[in-house]
Formats: C-alpha cells, structure tokens, sequence
C-alpha cells in the first residue's frame, strides 16, 4: 500500500510517520509514504499557497491552483484509488472506515489548513472528506496522521499479533473488554477469576458481555 500525504507542515507528520508499527510496516514493505509540501507545488516567488477569501471574510483560504499541481503530478505516476480530504464536517471517521482503506493500493490523503480551501477543490478533485470529530483543529496533519496510523495497523503483518489488532475496539461494534496482566493480586485489587480459569467458553463469554456492559454504558449510540 502506498500513503501519499499533501501537507503545508511536513514535519509534523514526518516523526510519527517513522515510529513504532508505521516504521515497521514500512520496513516490511507493507506500506511506502510520500510526504509531499504543499509549498513545492505553487509558482509564488514567496511559496504562498494561501490568499484572502472572496466576499471579505475573515481567514485565509487554501488555493485551488497548488493543490491541483500537487495531485495531477501524484496521478502522474500512478492511479489512486480515493483522494482524501480531511475536513471537520467530513464524514466521521471509524474503523470500519480504517479497514476498507486497508484494502486499498494508493491513497492520496490532503491536509486541511488555515480558515479553509476552495470548494472547488472539494468538487472536482477530491474523492472523500473525512473527519475525526466535531471540533476544529490548526490543521489536518494530526488527522492524516491518525488515519494512516489506524489504517496501517489492521494490514496483516503490520503487527506482530494479528489477533490483537482484531480485538481491538469498535471491531465487532463494540468497545473492548478490561484486560489485565501480573500480579493477579496488587493492593488488594484481583484480576477476576474467570480469566484465571483457564476455561476459553467462559472466558469468552465474560469478555463479550463486559464487552457489551462497557459500551451500554460508555457509548450507547453504538448499542443503538
């Protein structure tokens, strides 16, 4: 899978790109980023890619004109298969979300920045718009890179215990259940039994209905 990020602050993105499973996974060759500034692809002597919006509103907008250079020269070189916008009134991002993106060969994802971008970006370039939740951040560095986090880790061989990626929250549309490791006993707090059992139905059945238990009462839109 290849990861194309199109961002007015690589640097912000760079560290964690190369960190932990990220940085694994591309060593495997599981997955290969192109980091890509924005600034690279505009003809501004100054490298501007941002300018005052029509109508007088307050902000600076993202310039249609960089952008189109930067994902026309990307399909250049090869198909994509979604080009990403992340926006805070995109569709919400989930795991599901992650794991159909898993699937994919390139993904081009363009960072969000400054009061906004010309819509006409958003209509003619751009294939989906994505977003994290109902707030507003400087930018969409963090979001890309939370997307290419969640989507790389369910690639098999990302990690090393498949398993573990899917058991993950929100997998089976549910919250996960409470784990615990040694000492069984500490400060007089114990480790339930049934996961000294041994028994797997048991054990099993304990972690789904705490499963269950924990997103009635934590995140009941998803029970609903």
């Amino acid at each position: 899978m290849r990861i194309d990020i199109i961002t007015v602050l690589p640097e912000m993105i760079e560290g964690a790109l190369n960190t932990s499973i990220l940085k694994r996974a591309q060593e495997k060759g599981l997955v290969e980023f192109g980091l890509h500034n924005l600034r690279d692809y505009t003809l501004d002597k100054h490298k501007r890619v941002d300018d005052y919006p029509f109508g007088g509103e307050a902000g600076m907008v993202m310039q249609i004109e960089p952008i189109d250079r930067a994902i026309t020269y990307l399909k250049s070189q090869r198909e994509y298969d979604e080009v990403i916008f992340t926006s805070p009134d995109g569709e919400q991002f989930t795991q599901a979300t992650a794991n159909k993106l898993s699937l994919m060969q390139n993904v081009i994802i363009l960072c969000g920045h400054y009061k906004g971008i010309d819509y006409r970006v958003r209509e003619h370039l751009i294939t989906r718009e994505i977003s994290i939740g109902d707030f507003v951040l400087t930018g969409g560095e963090l979001v890309a890179t939370m997307i290419a986090d969640a989507v790389v880790r369910v690639i098999p061989g990302a990690i090393g215990d498949e398993q573990s990626a899917l058991s993950d929250s929100f997998q089976d549309g549910l919250l996960a259940p409470p784990v615990y490791t040694r000492p069984a006993e500490y400060n007089g707090w114990k480790v339930p039994e049934v996961l000294l059992s041994g028994h797997e139905r048991k054990i099993a059945e304990w972690r789904h209905n705490q499963s269950v238990e924990r997103t009635k009462r934590l995140r009941p839109d998803l029970i609903r």
